[in-house]
């Protein structure tokens, strides 16, 4: 290293941190302004007095008189579960692309959703399956499967798990989950009419007793994710340097995976496989803060928490007095965005 590249890093040492914490401050009142948005909009409009009142008689356990303060007591649950589920989300997609050194890589694109949904469609066909404990379960067995499958497959053949035969593995496995999907349900009637609604994905039907079973299990994929964050960079590095410089390279993205399916399965199985969300997010995320996964994984999730918010948001304005779910709205956002990353990336590592 040159004298003139060592003081080219210490000029841009404090640009960084100025442009961090530009993103901090702006990632804050983003994720105020969506909270704010989901309480006071949907098939009534509510005013900052209401959404005051509402929060309130929340906090001190009674039911509020008017009726501006019920609806937003009755948007609370939808809200924190959109926050809570959109951070996991893309949180899932961003360790996936470092995982795979991927930029397309999510877990919709690599199966983990569908896995999971087949999982969940099939305990609603055959076994009659109600609760979310049993939902949860599905959904995490038929994620981590899926997720082993597709790595595999991927890494048949010359120069193992490439991005490029990641991604068409994933794909493929999508397609042939999804006509299983399609074939367990098509001569089931009440299991479609049971599944299509959860099929589209969405936050409308949140609870607190269904956020309490999985916000500790995402509390702790999540820590596993950000605690795996240095060793991740060095992976981006190539795995003999990463072993190079000590790190165990099995065990971290064995962690990391888990982390990833973890975060992923759990949202799919109360809120249904909402895609895009894991593939938009760590991107944009990426192009702001650099390659630092550090950076990039607190990031991802607040940027999630804010999409999938201002997604469910939009869809109830829109569909009101009905709704558009949350799945529909990140789904038409995404495929653009898709189209995009595709023409712009020439299928390297990150």
């Amino acid at each position: 290293m040159t004298l003139a590249d060592t003081g080219q890093r210490r000029a841009s040492a404090p640009a960084d941190a100025r442009r961090r914490v530009v993103l901090v401050v702006a990632s804050t009142a983003a994720v105020l302004l969506v909270l704010l948005a989901s309480l006071a909009f949907g098939s009534r409009a509510v005013s900052l007095g209401e959404i005051l009142d509402g929060l309130g008689s929340w906090f001190r356990g009674i039911v509020p008189e008017d009726i501006g303060a019920i609806a937003v007591q009755q948007r609370i649950p939808r809200t924190v579960l959109a926050l809570v589920a959109g951070a996991a989300l893309a949180l899932s997609g961003a360790l996936m692309q470092a995982i795979t050194r991927n930029p397309i890589a999510d877990p919709g694109i690599l199966g983990v959703n569908t896995g999971a949904a087949l999982f969940v469609v099939c305990g609603i066909a055959f076994l009659g399956i109600t609760s979310v404990f049993q939902f949860l379960g599905l959904a995490l067995a038929g994620a981590a499967l899926t997720a082993v499958f597709v790595y595999v497959v991927g890494s048949v053949g010359a120069g193992g798990a490439t991005p490029i035969k990641l991604a068409l593995a994933g794909a493929a496995t999508t397609a042939a989950l999804s006509s299983l999907v399609s074939a367990v349900l098509l001569p089931r009637v009440a299991a479609m009419n049971e599944f299509r609604f959860w099929q589209v994905g969405g936050v409308g039907g949140a609870t607190w007793e269904t956020m309490a079973i999985i916000v500790p299990l995402l509390a702790i994929a999540a820590l596993a994710a950000f605690l795996a964050a240095p060793a991740l960079n060095a992976l981006a590095l190539g795995d003999d340097v990463a072993v190079g410089l000590g790190i165990r390279v099995g065990p971290t993205r064995a962690l990391a995976a888990a982390a990833g399916v973890v975060l992923c399965a759990a949202v799919t199985a109360v809120a249904g496989p909402i895609a895009f969300v894991g593939l938009m997010v760590p991107h944009v995320v990426r192009l702001l803060t650099g390659p630092d996964q550090r950076w990039i994984l607190p990031f991802s999730a607040v940027g999630g928490a804010v999409l999938l918010t201002a997604a469910d948001t939009l869809g109830r304005v829109i569909g009101s007095p009905g709704e558009v779910e949350a799945g529909i709205v990140t789904a038409f956002l995404g495929a653009p965005v898709l189209v995009v990353i595709a023409r712009r990336t020439r299928m390297r590592a990150l």
